[in-house]
């Protein structure tokens, strides 16, 4: 039986009443020439949907699954980041009404995790451009870290202020230039779908949608990637959205860390136009072998911060990493200028934690 008499029966009443939610499974599912991709509004609807519990698990994995498999589009995307604004209460209704210096200049998401995770070096590039005029807003969850540390854990041990909520994370950038929001704070149901990694057995477009969640509506973000596939997707996405300023880059563990070994590519969005930023090799590949050897533990972590030990590739992937998000923040208008301010910073920096 075709799927037209099949929809036939349906208008008919000949088959049990249809799930508001099947429609948008049946149109990825219609078969070779007639399945397509959500549109935007769709897109939109079906997430609301899954945000408020409306839909059954069979459908969930379904959904996921085949938005996994062919990988979403950009219109997709932003339909399902609106929904998320929305359900999280991230829109509001005045801007204008929140202080200048309760706005983040950058926005930093953390989701990565997998094998090839060390220790965060990121954290401490953020932290050195919060005390340094930068305020940043990073915010994440890194699920099933099976080596290294959590950026959470990072942020914990730093003494860096650790929200609850995206006013507290407005009032921390004020009076101290950076906020973490872990994700169980901004939809609790967010971090139920990416917790479904064991399960399903692979990531979700969840896992993309959140590097572009920018909660706080930062004048810039700064976003990492495991797979180069979806350097220029977050990149179209964040154009549909009008984001006005977003950096992406392969980068290491799929975090927005800059690998010092070879160069890299920081794929640009720049009000509306798209651009691309080589950034070269900081060092070379031979130094690798003594990375490699270095300790995965906090008592290295914050020894490099404190400057009690010497890791030539540590300090080069916090300070390139710093670099990258200066740029990125308007801090500087070129690379080598960026490079210049947080050689500066670094020299220069409070020791001390908390």
């Amino acid at each position: 039986m075709t799927d037209d008499h099949l929809e036939q029966l349906e208008d008919d009443n000949h088959l049990p009443e249809a799930h508001p939610f099947s429609g948008y499974l049946r149109t990825f599912f219609r078969g070779p020439g007639r399945s397509r991709s959500l549109t935007r509004e769709e897109a939109f609807e079906a997430f609301s949907m899954i945000l408020r519990d409306e839909v059954e698990p069979i459908q969930l994995g379904a959904f996921l699954l085949m938005l996994r498999y062919r990988a979403e589009t950009p219109e997709e995307l932003a339909g399902m980041i609106e929904a998320v604004r929305k359900a999280a209460r991230l829109e509001l209704d005045d801007e204008s009404l929140i202080p200048e210096k309760c706005h983040p200049m950058l926005d930093w998401p953390s989701y990565a995790a997998g094998r090839s995770r060390g220790l965060p070096w990121f954290v401490l590039s953020a932290m050195l451009l919060s005390r340094n005029g930068i305020p940043v807003l990073m915010h994440g969850y890194n699920s099933h870290l099976t080596n290294g540390v959590s950026t959470e854990v990072a942020v914990k041990t730093l003494k860096l202020p650790l929200a609850m909520s995206a006013d507290e994370a407005r009032s921390d950038i004020a009076s101290k230039g950076f906020a973490y929001l872990p994700l169980r704070h901004i939809h609790p149901k967010l971090q139920e779908l990416i917790g479904l990694r064991p399960l399903l057995g692979l990531r979700s477009p969840v896992n993309t949608l959140l590097r572009l969640l920018n909660p706080l509506q930062a004048r810039a973000a700064f976003l990492g990637v495991f797979h180069p596939a979806f350097l220029d997707v977050h990149r179209e996405t964040g154009k549909l959205l009008e984001l006005p300023r977003i950096g992406v880059i392969k980068g290491g563990g799929g975090e927005a860390e800059r690998t010092p070994f070879k160069h890299v590519d920081l794929r640009m969005l720049d009000n509306g136009e798209l651009s691309d930023v080589r950034w070269p090799a900081l060092l070379a590949r031979t130094e690798k072998d003594d990375e490699d050897n270095s300790p995965v533990t906090l008592q290295h972590f914050m020894a490099v911060w404190r400057g009690e030990v010497e890791d030539s590739a540590a300090i080069a992937r916090i300070k390139g990493s710093a670099a990258m998000g200066a740029f990125l923040a308007g801090k500087a208008d070129y690379m080598d200028e960026a490079e210049a301010l947080v050689d500066g910073w670094w020299e220069k920096r409070d020791r001390k934690i908390g």
